[in-house]
């Protein structure tokens, strides 16, 4: 069965592309050196970006590869990335049908991106493409809300999440339940900030959340000020003051079994 985009990543990230290249934060500098460390990949080896969006992780993917295949489905998401990665080599194809030739993938990362199809066609052609032994990397930042603010922001952002796929919900673990083809080889987190002004990394970074951004443009602008003025409330930070969004990214490292 073909699966479709989901209504929220259709929507949202065509009319947000440039904006979520904007405004979304990087990685921890850290992960490429523990991930270099764990797949001990081939000299010559061959990863993919599965919904790679507008790359935000392919600078990391070039200090573990040459040969990277960026694969987005959402046209003006990779649109941005063609712009800001012109010599990656990409697709625009579903994560369940990738016109690549079996076993030809090293490793597969997915970042910020797995939770939009975390299912079982999907899991079928990551196994299909990845090498004996090849790894699947998935990787997401997600807001630190041990932080009182943060948390607040959360509150409201969730009550517009409807049946939007998300990594906290832990739905897409399902998909790795009563199956024989991966087995979880390595987690871990990183702890970082995403420093820049509050209406970057606070207000613009939630419009750009696939579910807000395909709300009618006037909500959003309601809903920025409101995000503002949580920020305000607790910390006395105003739009253009800068401030540092705290972040933990989750890294799971999957092997292939044969």
């Amino acid at each position: 069965m073909t699966q479709s985009i989901h209504p929220a990543a259709q929507q949202g990230f065509s009319s947000a592309a440039e904006l979520y290249q904007q405004v979304r934060p990087d990685y921890p500098e850290a992960i490429t050196p523990w991930l270099k460390q764990l797949l001990k990949l081939p000299v010559h080896n061959h990863v993919l970006d599965l919904g790679s969006g507008t790359g935000k992780f392919l600078n990391y993917l070039k200090a573990l590869s040459e040969n990277i295949i960026a694969v987005e489905p959402v046209a003006e998401m990779l649109q941005q990335l063609q712009k800001k990665h012109p010599n990656i080599k990409t697709l625009a194809a579903r994560s369940d049908q990738i016109l690549l030739p079996d076993q030809s993938i090293d490793a597969i990362f997915c970042t910020q991106s797995f939770h939009w199809f975390a299912n079982a066609d999907t899991l079928n052609e990551i196994h299909r493409l990845l090498q004996p032994d090849g790894a699947l990397v998935l990787v997401w930042n997600q807001r630190d809300i041990r932080v009182d603010w943060v948390a607040a922001l959360a509150d409201v952002l969730s009550q517009f999440e409807g049946d939007t796929p998300r990594y906290h919900s832990g739905q897409w673990q399902k998909v790795f339940e009563q199956q024989q083809q991966f087995k979880l080889l390595a987690e871990t987190t990183f702890a970082q900030v995403h420093h820049g002004t509050v209406e970057q990394v606070v207000s613009n970074r939630f419009l750009s959340t696939s579910f807000i951004a395909a709300l009618p443009k006037a909500e959003q602008h309601e809903l920025k000020q409101q995000f503002e003025k949580i920020v305000a409330d607790y910390t006395q930070k105003q739009t253009q003051d800068l401030i540092d969004f705290p972040y933990i990214t989750h890294v799971y490292v999957y092997k292939k079994l044969n």
